[in-house]
């Protein structure tokens, strides 16, 4: 076990550039390596590089890719490019041959879907369009009509910046000059070929990968990101100001009536919340089912605190391919033990006695799911040979890390939640026969209220959803991740308080359902997620395709549940809080 986190940790943390680099002397040979292509507008279809008739070596030389590239979807192999060290090439052939028929057909098909390109220099991450399309009047006997016509792109020009003996940085531009005109259905002749140019920086080597963060930063649109950080700013200060006045007000009130003397007749002396005070602490329904899912959510929150704060050290920059995903599994299961520990005890304390049947059921609450929607979207992967299905020792390496880490940990923590004092004691012992629960308005029902429950919290953290979105589904770089951390935190307030404004709004209707409907409430942010997914798919992207569509909506819906385990955890624990509070206060009988 040792091991493999030691291998999982080395890929995530140690990855990328060391502080000096390769040294190259001059007229040596720098690493040139093509990754893959993919429709621009489908960043999850992607396949090997020579999966197009490309120019190929006789022997193709296979990266070793570490666990976070691989994560990635990165499959560098080598390539017939021979740059050399601040050597200046003009012009240099790279191959000559004759595309056949269904070669052109397939060169085609990829311009009309905007292929894109990955190559790597010096281990640095260069993009180009491999051809472009053009529409335009041509004339015919019968008129004039418009025309598309498709170029290939045969010239590649790599501009390298170095420091000393280092390389810095590289630009790579197609040159629309040098193109072919491509034909459905008709041979062509085509000359690949590229230049190189040179040039002196003063970047240290340690700092290339900041030009990349740098240029990132750039793109977006910081102005508006701050902006969407005070508007929902605002927006908690005024809600959780409006909450505690009007809370205050209306618990004050009911604080007054409730404290008076239980031997003075009052004909309101037993209404409202204080009439369900037997009821209140009752145990829910599903309650290994309830406490898994609250110590689900416990383990997400700690993984996302940590995936933030690992973030706002610097170890998620535009190089550091794949670390993401290696951070996000290594810490779920490292954070195991938190599912385990929270939903034994919460378990053991509401009178649950299969103890170790909640353990297992709290290890895979999320992470069944998670792998039926892995399993579904890497088949289909595997299925189009796209280079975004994991290779098969990856699988069975995180579900040895799985096997080995996160279900033993879960059973630690419950282990831990088990032996220690889980003595539940409500300030009001409940009945032994529930009391019939009263009608309830339709605007009161489950559905409702997480409606409610959802829009505001949401509301706060729209705009930031959408540059995520267009980071994660598209080819944008994010990098602010101190404004991501407030919107986070932001979320969590917002959650919070609405959570409670409802759960009192619910007691006072001596409806006394409040676990389920705390749980529901603070977790329907994660259903609005899922509904911006399917209108940002429809309406904000050009994504299409079989294989996108599975990739976009199996892994949005999963990111959807997490939110609703994480932000339900978050409801359900400030209402505990509220209503322990409010029936220790008062009199009871």
């Amino acid at each position: 076990m040792r091991a493999i986190l030691f291998l999982l940790f080395g890929a995530c943390f140690c990855h990328g550039d060391s502080k000096h680099g390769p040294n190259y002397k001059e007229h040596e040979k720098v690493a040139v390596q093509v990754n893959n292509i993919g429709p621009f507008h489908n960043p999850a279809e992607s396949y090997e590089f020579y999966s197009l008739p490309f120019c190929a070596p006789s022997k193709l030389e296979p990266h070793d890719h570490d666990f976070g590239s691989a994560l990635a979807g990165d499959r560098r192999t080598s390539s017939l490019y021979d740059l050399r060290f601040k050597v200046e090439i003009q012009w240099h052939p790279l191959c000559e041959y004759t595309l056949m028929p269904n070669e052109v057909d397939r060169f085609i098909n990829a311009i009309k879907q905007n292929y894109l390109f990955e190559m790597f220099v010096d281990g640095l991450p260069v993009k180009g369009f491999i051809g472009e399309m053009e529409t335009g009047p041509t004339g015919y006997a019968s008129g004039v009509r418009n025309e598309t016509s498709y170029y290939l792109f045969t010239h590649l020009e790599f501009s390298v910046a170095h420091n000393g003996d280092n390389v810095i940085a590289v630009n790579l531009t197609t040159d629309a000059r040098q193109r072919i005109k491509l034909m459905p259905g008709v041979p062509a002749q085509v000359e690949f070929s590229y230049s190189a140019t040179w040039k002196e920086t003063n970047v240290k080597y340690i700092d290339r990968m900041s030009l990349y963060a740098q240029a990132a930063l750039n793109d977006q649109s910081v102005e508006i990101h701050w902006l969407s950080i005070i508007n929902s700013f605002v927006l908690v200060i005024l809600l959780t100001s409006f909450l505690a006045i009007i809370l205050m007000r209306i618990l004050r009130k009911d604080f007054a009536r409730y404290m008076e003397d239980p031997e003075e007749p009052g004909d309101d002396e037993e209404v409202g919340w204080k009439r369900i005070h037997g009821d209140v602490f009752r145990p829910p329904p599903y309650l290994m089912l309830f406490t898994a899912m609250i110590g689900s959510g416990a383990q997400i929150l700690t993984l996302s605190c940590g995936l933030l704060i690992l973030s706002l050290v610097g170890m998620f920059y535009p190089g550091n391919r794949g670390a993401l995903y290696v951070a996000a599994i290594v810490l779920y299961a490292l954070t195991a033990g938190v599912a385990g520990y929270f939903s034994t005890d919460l378990y053991v304390q509401l009178g649950g006695q299969r103890w170790a049947t909640n353990a297992v059921l709290a290890a895979g609450v999320f992470t069944c799911p998670f792998f039926c929607v892995f399993s579904i979207v890497n088949l289909v992967a595997l299925y189009y040979g796209s280079t975004s299905a994991l290779p098969l020792n990856m699988v069975f390496m995180i579900i040895f890390v799985f096997a080995v880490v996160t279900f033993p940990l879960s059973i630690l923590g419950s282990m831990r939640a088990k032996k220690q004092d889980n003595e539940f004691k409500p300030p009001c012992p409940p009945n032994v026969k529930p009391r019939e629960l009263p009608e309830i308005p339709w605007y009161r029902s489950t559905v409702f209220q997480m409606l409610m429950a959802g829009f505001l919290p949401f509301s706060a953290i729209y705009i930031e959803l959408h540059y995520i979105f267009a980071s994660v589904w598209g080819h944008r770089v994010y990098t602010l991740f101190g404004i991501l951390t407030l919107a986070f935190i932001i979320l969590l307030i917002v959650t919070a308080f609405v959570t409670v404004a409802l759960t009192y709004f619910q007691i006072a209707m001596e409806d006394y359902r409040w676990w389920w409907r705390s749980l529901l409430s603070g977790g329907s942010t994660g259903v609005f997620v899922l509904m911006y997914a399917a209108f940002y798919y429809n309406h904000r992207s050009e994504m299409s395709g079989t294989l996108q569509f599975v990739f976009f909506f199996g892994y949005m819906f999963l990111v959807s549940y997490g939110f609703f385990l994480m932000l339900g955890a978050v409801g359900y624990w400030m209402a505990s809080v509220f209503i322990r509070h409010i029936y220790e206060t008062i009199k009871i009988d």
